[in-house]
This record gives C-alpha cells, sequence and structure tokens, in this order.
C-alpha cells in the first residue's frame, strides 16, 4: 500500500556462494526475508531450498557471502556466536521429526528440558499452552505413532516454538498431508505469524498453499534468487517464471493478488 513503511528485513542472504565438490549450488545468492512475515521458498528439486535453511540455522556454511540474522553473520562468525543466535530459532523439520519413545508431553517440552531450568509444572504448562496455539488438547500421554499425519505436523509445530524462537524454518511442512490439513496447517502459519509477530521461512512443493499463504516468495532459479509477492511474479512476464508456475499456478497467484487487492 503507498504510503506504509517499508518492511523491516529479519534474515539476509547477501553475495553468497556454496559448491560441493565440483557442483555449484549457489553463485551469487542474495534475498531478503521480512520480520514477521510469511516467506515461501520455491524452486525445482535441487536448487537449495533445504540448504538455504540450513545456512540460515547455521548448519552449513557458505563458501562466501553472508548469512544474517538481525544483522549478526552467522556465516563467520564463531561456533559459540552461532549458538548464541541459534537460540532465536525454531525448526519445523520435514516429517515432523519427532522421537517415537516419547510421547507427545515430553516430545514439546524436550527443548525446555534441554535448555530452560524449569520445573515439571512449568513444563507441562507451557506445553499446553503451544499445543493449544496449534489446535490440540489431551494428547500428553499419545505416542508419535498414534497421531494422525497432520496431528504430526501439529506437534512438531508446537515444539518449534516451545522455546518462543523470533524465527521459524519450515522443511516442506505439508509433504505428505491431506488437503484439509494442508489449510489447517496454513492457517495455523497464518495465525502465529499475526498473533505471535513470527518469521516464517517455508520451503515448499505445494504450489496453492505457498501461493496463498505468502506474504513473498523467494523462487531460487541458476543458483540465484527472483523474490516478489505472487502476484507479482505471476505478471513478470519472464518466460522461466512462467514455466515454473504454469499456467494454473500463474492464474491462481493472479487470484491471490486481486483478493489482498479488496
Amino acid at each position: 500500500m503507498q504510503g506504509s513503511p517499508p518492511e523491516e528485513v529479519h534474515v539476509e542472504l547477501e553475495c553468497v556462494r556454496l559448491a560441493f565438490g565440483e557442483r555449484e549450488i549457489f553463485k551469487d545468492l542474495s534475498c531478503q526475508f521480512a520480520r514477521a512475515r510469511i516467506t515461501v521458498l520455491m524452486g525445482g528439486s535441487g536448487t537449495g531450498k533445504s540448504t538455504v535453511l540450513r545456512m540460515i540455522g547455521g548448519l552449513q556454511r557458505p563458501d562466501s557471502g553472508q548469512v544474517r540474522i538481525a544483522g549478526d553473520d552467522v556465516a563467520s562468525c564463531p561456533e559459540a556466536e552461532v549458538q548464541r543466535v541459534r537460540q532465536r530459532l525454531g525448526m519445523l523439520f520435514q516429517e515432523g521429526a519427532l522421537l517415537d519413545s516419547m510421547s507427545v508431553l515430553e516430545n514439546v517440552g524436550l527443548p525446555l528440558r534441554e535448555h530452560r531450568g524449569l520445573g515439571e509444572s512449568e513444563i507441562r504448562d507451557a506445553v499446553h499452552e503451544r499445543l493449544a496455539a496449534v489446535g490440540l488438547e489431551g494428547v500428553d500421554d499419545l505416542l508419535p505413532g498414534e497421531l494422525s499425519g497432520g496431528m504430526l505436523r501439529r506437534v512438531a509445530l508446537a515444539r518449534a516454538i516451545i522455546l518462543d524462537p523470533e524465527i521459524v524454518l519450515c522443511d516442506e511442512p505439508f509433504s505428505g498431508l491431506d488437503p484439509p490439513n494442508v489449510e489447517r496447517i496454513e492457517a495455523l502459519f497464518s495465525e502465529l505469524c499475526r498473533m505471535r509477530g513470527l518469521t516464517l521461512i517455508v520451503t515448499s512443493h505445494h504450489m496453492a498453499s505457498s501461493l496463498r499463504m505468502s506474504d513473498q516468495i523467494v523462487l531460487l532459479r541458476q543458483g540465484r534468487a527472483l523474490t516478489g509477492t505472487p502476484g507479482s511474479l505471476a505478471t513478470s512476464g519472464d518466460p522461466e517464471i512462467a514455466d515454473f508456475l504454469g499456467s494454473d499456478g500463474a492464474a491462481l497467484a493472479r487470484q491471490v493478488s486481486a483478493d489482498v487487492a479488496t
């Protein structure tokens, strides 16, 4: 909207280069992620979407360039400093990555036991608050094997926000979910962003949900990034973007843009 203040950059990659042996992943990657917004990382298989999350999380250092989180460059700072910066992050892994032998209460509360000196009643209260935030109650004693796919993903999301992070990195959160659960997780992301001010950075192959929920899209191609709103990408005229979106994706992006405008 004209006259709106510029969005604050929360995470930024600048001139990042990364290669695994002779395979170059990024040759000059620069992109920004706005605070308290949902950004979806898109691109074909092998374009480095999950690798971007790993670099933001300090798990993969680039060969050159900067990866800044609220101004702190995790690409060059000492490991002890990376650990401090990492405390600002939550991570929703693909398929949830819950521990099968632990109950929901134990899984969600695990980061608190590892990083905070809280008593069991405080941990239980915090877990219940996060589970309620993702629409789950009465599941404390269930094991991951007793949960549906959608419930698993919501429990994993509760665990990702248990330490009150500023940023949540979500790696293919819609993988394997049916349409109702895709829409439920999509709505939860939007609510968490709005109510808690979280910055969400999401990798996804799910075109419809990505276009519906994203404030911006970072499209990875040929080792670089192109950033825009769903509407701006759909109307860019770039043949590579048009090929990636397809006619259905482009039509949906234009519809999403029109809905936002009204």
